[in-house]
């Protein structure tokens, strides 16, 4: 199942029921703080061809970016018997409701990004270790000098997290001033080209060393819409998760680097832990099943499409 035919079918999947002859099948519940997102899309992708091998029916629910959608959706998963439930990036600190009815009916809920805690029981695609590759090269080719605008997320802990981590690693560089502007779900692409629009004003052509970070790649690539759209070709861009439209905008110079994060496998792996950490139980140990990320850059991009295809979509 490719990732368009995920899209395609998300929008009425709320709302199905499992299909005749599905109801002998363990329901997995997918959460997806925005279904469409193109890193989402992989996960989702990922973890629906395991979970149909291994014999589960799936539903998915679009929470928009809304927490209370989210413990809405995963007390609606937890009404109907679900087998297990998988939270995308919302942090489980923000899903409490729906972690306490999923615990009551003895379901396990497994994250992507939304961390180990209270009673999760696996999580991956993490958010920190992902982008640090991204980090360490845009704070090298600022040389530690220059001017950054980063566009962030605080809802989701898989940016928050990749936030702390950018902190962190610019205290060594003082030299490097931080202008953030948080962007919205759904809206991040017209947030992304708002706000490059507005620190462009005040960041003239010659003002140093200027570059632009996406806490992930589409609030990035709106920033690169507004600097094509103003001709300027002095502001490198980073992205985070190497969706096919930033390995795109790295082949043609737009974006500077992103890290790919193979979401597809994230996911499979995930659903292949499940019948684990339910034949488990109480005696189930929580725990992290990291896929590491790979930086693509415009020196290694053509390599990177060469040896992985599929992250353009092929």
């Amino acid at each position: 199942m490719n990732a368009s035919t995920i899209a395609l079918a998300l929008a009425g999947l709320a709302a199905t029921l499992a299909p005749a002859g599905a109801q002998d099948k363990p329901l997995l519940g997918i959460v997806s703080i925005s279904a469409t997102e193109a890193n989402n899309v992989r996960y989702i992708a990922g973890a629906t061809a395991a979970a149909e091998k291994a014999g589960w029916t799936v539903s998915v629910i679009d929470a928009a970016g809304s927490a209370d959608q989210a413990n809405s959706a995963i007390q609606n998963f937890a009404g109907r018997g679900a087998g297990a439930i998988i939270d995308m990036v919302f942090p489980y600190s923000s899903i409490g409701a729906g972690l306490a009815a999923a615990k009551d009916a003895g379901i396990p809920v497994v994250t992507w990004g939304g961390g180990l805690g209270s009673s999760v029981a696996a999580t991956n695609g993490s958010g920190a270790p992902i982008a640090q590759p991204v980090i360490e090269k845009m704070i090298a080719d600022l040389g530690g000098q220059g001017s950054l605008l980063a566009l962030t997320y605080r809802t989701g802990e898989v940016c928050r997290n990749r936030e702390v981590l950018l902190d962190e690693m610019l205290k060594a560089s003082p030299g490097i001033t931080v202008t953030k502007n948080e962007v919205r779900i759904p809206g991040y692409f017209e947030d992304g080209a708002q706000y490059a629009n507005a620190w462009l004003a005040s960041h003239p052509a010659g003002d140093g060393n200027l570059a632009i970070w996406g806490c992930w790649d589409d609030p990035a690539i709106g920033a690169i819409g507004a600097l094509r759209q103003q001709g300027r070709d002095d502001v490198k861009v980073y992205g985070v998760n190497g969706n096919a439209q930033a390995i795109e905008n790295v082949q043609n110079g737009h974006m500077t680097a992103t890290a790919w994060e193979d979401s597809y496998t994230e996911g499979q792996r995930m659903v292949e832990m499940l019948d684990e950490i339910r034949k488990a139980g109480a005696d189930w140990t929580p725990r992290a099943a990291e896929v590491p990320a790979i930086l693509v850059t415009q020196d290694t991009v053509a390599d990177f499409v060469k040896q992985h295809p599929e992250a353009l979509g092929k």
